[in-house]
């Protein structure tokens, strides 16, 4: 087995994504991000994209976009010290993915971690209605600059170092039309969006909802409202992640359908 690594979509060898689609579930984050290279033109700056072949077919994606972390998909645990040898050059702020792989990678990569966070994969069994005021609708053209706000407010709390492009990637998810916000007493309270299905799977993420407006309920009143969009738009699985360090969204999710699939983690890297 060796790893092969190129910076655009189009270098990948052919069964690269059909890997991926095979457990779109455990997948999630590098098909979805792969899925917005390809489609949107996103993340494309400095970009890594890194293929594991044996025998000419590929058994393993990563996915590197600046200035994000590292992205392992479930890639064979026996291949995680040649990945950290092939890009021991490269100065990577971190690595997110299942917590075992993340916990090898960091070995064999051999920087001292600033701080992990420690995640839950959940997928979606039976949504269940939460009850709470207010009404769901699809955030449009003249909601951008808000959801931009949002989208930034969201990064910097739950993905300090993170930030990336907030404005563009509001851009793409609303003109895709994934984002939905939650209006009670005569405006926005919350917001959430869900990845257009990729592999019959979409993932549901930035879960905002303003400090003002936290502790009634319309966290999950629109996370239940955005889970029901990407059923309608033809996803046959639906998934997000929780920062375990938070028992409330974990509850919370629990209570509108969704159980647990698998742990992640990100691990943030020390400065050099």
């Amino acid at each position: 087995m060796r790893w092969i690594f190129v910076s655009d979509p189009s270098g990948l060898p052919a069964d690269a994504e059909s890997w991926l689609r095979r457990d779109p579930i455990r997948n999630t984050v590098p098909l979805t991000v792969l899925h917005q290279i390809a489609h949107h033109n996103l993340w494309r700056d400095n970009l890594l994209l890194g293929s594991l072949v044996d025998d000419g077919r590929v058994r393993g994606v990563v996915v590197h976009t600046p200035p994000h972390h590292l992205v392992l998909g479930d890639i064979p645990p026996e291949s995680v010290p040649a990945l950290a040898s092939a890009l021991a050059g490269r100065d990577l702020p971190g690595v997110n993915g299942p917590l075992p792989l993340v916990e090898a990678f960091t070995r064999s990569y051999g920087r001292a971690v600033a701080s992990r966070m420690a995640m839950r994969l959940y997928g979606l069994r039976a949504p269940a209605e939460p009850g709470a005021e207010g009404s769901p609708r699809r955030a449009g053209p003249g909601d951008l600059d808000l959801v931009t706000r949002w989208f930034a407010a969201f990064l910097a709390e739950s993905l300090p170092g993170e930030a990336g492009d907030p404005a563009g990637q509001a851009r793409v998810r609303v003109g895709l039309g994934e984002v939905t916000l939650w209006e009670a007493g005569g405006g926005p309270v919350a917001m959430a969006a869900a990845s257009t299905p990729v592999a019959g799977m979409s993932r549901v993420g930035h879960v905002y909802t303003p400090p003002e407006f936290r502790r009634r309920g319309y966290g999950a009143a629109v996370t239940h409202a955005v889970t029901l969009a990407a059923l309608a738009a033809g996803a046959e699985d639906v998934v997000l992640f929780t920062d375990l360090a938070n028992p409330t969204s974990n509850s919370i999710y629990q209570a509108i359908g969704y159980a647990p699939v698998a742990d992640y983690a990100t691990d943030a890297y020390a400065p050099r």
